[in-house]
């Protein structure tokens, strides 16, 4: 299937031409000729210039954070004991600290190659990232609340064992490091968190605005011929 697209007094008409010997349905032509031509998968001169080394950055602090959140998510997970219920079932340190490395990846891929359609998937991409980086804060905040004193030592408890006043005294003291250190690390996931949102809503602002604005530096120089 091919695809032209002719504009004219602010109105854009695409035409595309149906593959009869195809045997993908005439939706599916469609959206693979709008999705694969090469107004919308082509490399765009004024987007590089526009978007600049501005993704490439904001991609790098992205994987940085979701690296982070994947190192720190398998400290806490390591810990037996110190893991509260959601984080041990459903791991969202380890899904998350993936999706803020893909976010990142494809900022980076963007900007290397500003074509209209990688520019547009990457912004929403971004859009869905501003969720689960809001996913991300609550998650963190919640375990950081849910957890108290019982929660790390409920199933590893030993009560068959004597026990003297040094023991004791060093189990409470080991017990209180371990809290501090927990509520430490979930503390620093939320501002990481916190800084993944400010990051894509970033992206997503930085990627609207080159769109456009080639898009209406398209409609001047066209207006000049």
């Amino acid at each position: 299937m091919s695809v032209t697209m002719a504009k004219a007094d602010g109105v854009t008409v695409f035409t595309l031409t149906s593959d009869p010997n195809s045997a993908c349905p005439p939706l599916c032509q469609i959206l693979k000729g709008l999705c694969c031509s090469p107004v919308c998968c082509s490399v765009s001169q004024p987007l590089r210039r526009l978007q600049g080394t501005s993704q490439s950055v904001l991609g790098a602090l992205q994987i940085m954070i979701g690296a982070l959140h994947i190192g720190l998510g398998a400290i806490l997970c390591s810990g037996g004991g110190l893991l509260t219920f959601g984080m041990q079932y459903i791991g969202y340190p380890f899904w998350l600290g993936a999706l803020f490395i893909f976010f990142g990846i494809m900022c980076i891929l963007s900007e290397k190659f500003p074509s209209p359609c990688l520019v547009i998937t990457n912004v929403i991409l971004n859009l869905e990232g501003v969720g689960f980086a809001i996913t991300s804060i609550v998650l963190y905040s919640t375990s950081t609340g849910n957890y108290d004193d019982y929660s790390d030592n409920y199933f590893w408890r030993d009560n068959r064992l004597p026990v003297c006043d040094k023991c004791v005294i060093k189990c409470i003291i080991r017990q209180i490091y371990s809290n501090m250190m927990v509520r430490s690390i979930n503390i620093v996931l939320i501002i990481l968190s916190h800084l993944e949102l400010c990051i894509v809503v970033s992206v997503v602002v930085l990627g609207i605005k080159a769109l456009k604005k080639r898009g209406s530096g398209e409609t001047k120089v066209k207006e000049e011929k």
